[in-house]
């Protein structure tokens, strides 16, 4: 832990496991007492959402991280937000998920919310935190932000080496078919 740092309750909104390696990481060696949670209705297919969701359960209990998981797959949700929305759909999805686990961190009485949405290079970094920043003012709950992208070759060479499963596309539809189209 380094000197000066205030240990927390910090719920983790976690998109997949090879996203949480190293955020988890990060935010243990400074003393906080992690609680994972999963909740991604913007993951598609189903049996997508079903294969991150049990990888990061499995990855959950070899780091003995309490993991809370949200199984609503609201995808009729999810569409009707970001549909409209085109290529701008990104900050309504990271809202739903983010507004999700401010939600859940009132009501396990977290004393702070992150994501590994911060992890990702792929992700609009800048718009994921602001958006964190407005809900963690509505909720009175404190949003840790951290740049945890800095160790993003860390994360997926351990995640190889974990044999975790790893997705070639954010999660969406879109996503998907940007990626492969």
């Amino acid at each position: 832990m380094k000197p000066g740092t205030k240990t927390m309750k910090v719920l983790l909104h976690i998109c997949c496991a090879p996203c949480a390696i190293y955020p988890h990481k990060v935010l243990k060696e400074e003393g906080h007492a992690v609680t994972g949670f999963f909740y991604n209705p913007n993951i598609h297919p189903y049996t997508e959402f079903q294969r991150r969701r049990d990888a990061l359960s499995t990855f959950a209990v070899l780091l003995l991280m309490p993991l809370l998981i949200d199984d609503a797959y609201d995808l009729e949700a999810f569409l009707a937000r970001t549909l409209p929305l085109g290529k701008d759909r990104c900050p309504a999805c990271y809202r739903m998920r983010l507004d999700r686990a401010f939600q859940k961190a009132r009501e396990i009485g977290a004393e702070a919310v992150t994501t590994t949405l911060l992890y990702s290079k792929y992700q609009r970094h800048e718009e994921v935190a602001a958006i964190a920043e407005e809900l963690s003012a509505f909720y009175k709950t404190p949003f840790l932000y951290k740049d945890f992208r800095q160790g993003w070759k860390e994360g997926q060479a351990e995640s190889k080496r974990l044999g975790l499963y790893r997705q070639n596309y954010c999660g969406c539809i879109f996503s998907e078919h940007e990626r492969f189209a």
